[in-house]
């Protein structure tokens, strides 16, 4: 999102998460901007019933966390790495100067806010009026459009495991596994090597 060299001039420092360690947690103050440099992070909170609730999947040069930040509110999820991760962390302070200061970068972060908001509420949407299926097929073609940008592979392989389907999507892991059998059943997902893949 950012380039590297013009975080390191605003001061941004570098640091390391080990797989399963929390960046921060659901009701922290936000008063940083991240942004990944290798690994990856989820964005997740806990229901009532102790089922966990995924927010979004960040990988390489990804930015995570920015709403808490840019509105004043504390974080409305915990971010972990689910791999060992190293990230850019900057001050507030320091990203209001940068955005100030190169306004194309700070239209580039508006468009970004302004995807995952659509986003946000086609999932809304699809928990609340569509079948499993769907569902799981409008989560997948969202990310090969706009998260992994490869609509134009013919044999898309969704980075994606069948509990963070389900937790993306409202469904239960049994769910999950019996609509993609479904869907594969209809030639429309492929399963190799225990992979799932878009036709």
């Amino acid at each position: 999102m950012i380039e590297n060299t013009l975080l390191e001039s605003y001061q941004a420092k570098k640091v390391s998460f080990k797989k399963g360690e929390i960046i921060f947690h659901e009701n922290q103050k936000a008063d940083y901007y991240y942004q990944i440099i290798t690994g990856k992070v989820k964005m997740c909170y806990y229901s009532q019933d102790g089922n966990e609730v995924l927010l979004g999947i960040f990988n390489k040069n990804e930015s995570f966390g920015e709403p808490a930040i840019f509105a004043g509110f504390t974080y409305p999820a915990n971010s972990e790495a689910i791999e060992d991760t190293i990230l850019y962390k900057l001050h507030f302070e320091k990203l209001k100067e940068l955005l100030k200061n190169n306004f194309e970068i700070h239209l580039k972060i508006t468009a970004l806010l302004s995807e995952r908001l659509k986003y946000k509420s086609m999932i809304m949407k699809e928990i609340s009026t569509h079948n499993p299926n769907h569902r799981i097929l409008t989560l997948i073609d969202h990310y090969k459009k706009t998260v992994y940008l490869k609509s134009n592979e013919d044999l898309f392989k969704i980075p994606l495991t069948r509990q963070q389907i389900a937790n993306m999507t409202g469904l239960t892991v049994e769910t999950v596994i019996r609509s993609i059998k479904e869907l594969e059943n209809k030639k429309i997902l492929q399963i190799i090597k225990g992979k799932i893949y878009l036709s």
